[in-house]
């Protein structure tokens, strides 16, 4: 695998968790008995990631007490959001600063993707954004994407849908995936970049069946108490 170095947006607030974990930054959220970023950072290091860059914002301090400088052999770096900038001026202000080819996860899911494979995917197809793609069954939770000859063509909004493809929350971006973009500081990352360019962008989707599980809502936060931890304890 040739990408080495990953980010995780691990600023959230943890709104719509706020009555189960209160005070926290969302990516610190209990698992058992170690924050949710822990298991994040442990897949990471599974599949080779050897610089692991945290862009902070909400009680940055609470996460950079707990990690520190390195995790199980790879070196954290953190990067402040002083102010709310979106999940894309966040990425936004890391590439700027980091310069090279990045994983970018988000600090909300677990999704244990083959890294290795998603890169290699990602590599051969020439694409300067990658989207790991999860299938779900019967839901109005996510919004979707259409995908055809491997790119995405569109996202949809949430609605209920039979079957369908959402965004996995991992991404594979080239350092110049923003080049020739007008973007302000504040921005979202899915609807004012990727949704917005998706015909010039050429976005890559690449669909995986891992397990996987968003804790941004009190009822998958209790469910993943449990299934995240099994998943190392299967390895």
């Amino acid at each position: 695998m040739q990408i080495k170095t990953a980010v995780i947006l691990a600023g959230g607030l943890g709104t719509r968790l706020q009555s189960v974990v209160a005070a926290l930054p969302k990516p610190m959220a209990p698992i058992g008995d170690k924050p949710f970023l822990y298991y994040q950072m442990k897949w990471l290091r599974k599949c080779g990631i050897e610089r692991i860059i945290l862009s902070v914002g909400y009680k940055s301090e609470t996460i950079e007490s707990y990690f520190g400088n390195q995790f199980e052999g790879a070196s954290i770096e953190y990067i402040v959001e002083y102010e709310l900038l979106g999940t894309g001026g966040a990425t936004f202000q890391c590439m700027k600063q980091v310069g090279e080819d990045i994983i970018l996860v988000n600090g909300d899911t677990f999704f244990p993707i083959d890294l290795a494979y998603f890169v290699e995917k990602h590599s051969t197809n020439k694409s300067a954004i990658s989207i790991a793609l999860k299938e779900v069954l019967a839901s109005d939770r996510y919004g979707t994407v259409q995908l055809h000859g491997g790119i995405i063509s569109e996202f949809e909004e949430k609605k209920y849908i039979e079957r369908g493809y959402i965004n996995g929350g991992i991404y594979a971006l080239n350092k110049s995936c923003f080049d020739g973009y007008d973007l302000p500081q504040k921005f979202s990352l899915e609807v004012d970049f990727l949704q917005k360019y998706t015909t010039d962008l050429q976005i890559c989707g690449i669909p995986f069946e891992e397990y996987f599980i968003d804790i941004g809502i009190p009822d998958d936060y209790a469910r993943g108490q449990e299934e995240i931890p099994q998943y190392f304890t299967r390895e």
